[in-house]
């Protein structure tokens, strides 16, 4: 299977997902992308709201899955309840429809979710909840051509990840394919927070930056405010997963609200 690039990536128009980033950023705003779980809480819908009002761009909602390769401890234990919860790919996208974020939401879950439920499937029941992106980390470039096709053909963008290992050539197709924004991974490992910021967070940011100019949004790694307005120096924006996730198994709903606000507001200084 080859990846989907060259002709398709010149033509296909920009969809909502992208638009919205392109529009914010254009308007001087860094991108702010925080992860949360779904199923993980009794209100995590609410939460969904509740973190676009704190000052999110968009919104990655992780579909619990049972071998989450790239998920680090923290990210794994809210899955792992989550999935002690009764926690579906079909619950999630039940609950997800009709809810009013007010900003875009991406998916992040694995290919194996995809396949079980068939590609094209999956693809529109993304586009019937209303979630205008996905994010599937273990499909690589080369074989993601069955899945961009039906989800290009659905409506739905799909996010490559950037590795900071990639050679130049690599980066530039998956810039290429990719859809809604460019995810720049921050360091060679999984999500967890970190008290440094990786130095290859900003290096990937700058090499994405020279070759793309699609949004790029760096995640892995990065954990507090300061280091989220660190890298959105280089890059248009970031990803937080793991430090977010901490607060809410930690502090509760409320907290994890206000770290989102915190966040926006290390971005906004700069």
């Amino acid at each position: 299977m080859s990846a989907d690039t060259g002709t398709a990536a010149a033509t296909t128009p920009v969809g909502s997902l992208e638009a919205h980033l392109r529009a914010c950023r254009a308007e001087g705003r860094k991108l702010l992308i925080p992860y949360l779980t779904a199923g993980y809480g009794a209100e995590w819908t609410r939460l969904i709201e509740e973190v676009a009002a704190a000052g999110a761009d968009a919104i990655e909602i992780g579909i619990p899955f049972s071998d989450p390769v790239i998920d680090g401890p923290t990210v794994q234990l809210s899955t792992a309840a989550a999935l002690r919860a009764g926690t579906t790919p079909g619950v999630v996208l039940d609950a997800v429809e009709g809810l009013d974020a007010g900003v875009p939401l991406v998916t992040m879950t694995y290919y194996n979710i995809l396949f079980h439920m068939g590609l094209k499937r999956f693809a529109e029941g993304l586009t019937r909840a209303g979630i205008s992106g996905a994010i599937v980390p273990d499909l690589p470039l080369e074989e993601s051509g069955p899945w961009t096709t039906e989800a290009d053909a659905a409506g739905v963008e799909t996010v490559l990840l950037a590795a900071p290992t990639g050679s130049d050539e690599r980066l530039a197709r998956v810039c290429e394919r990719s859809r809604g924004f460019v995810y720049g991974v921050g360091l060679v490992g999984i999500t967890g927070e970190r008290a440094q910021l990786a130095e290859s967070a900003t290096t990937i940011a700058r090499r994405l930056k020279a070759i793309t100019d699609k949004p790029v949004a760096i995640g892995l790694g990065i954990s507090t405010p300061d280091q989220a307005a660190e890298v959105a120096q280089v890059a248009d924006g970031v990803v937080v997963g793991s430090a977010i996730i901490r607060q809410l198994i930690d502090n509760g709903f409320d907290a994890c609200v206000d770290f989102v606000g915190q966040l926006r507001a290390g971005l906004d200084r700069g």
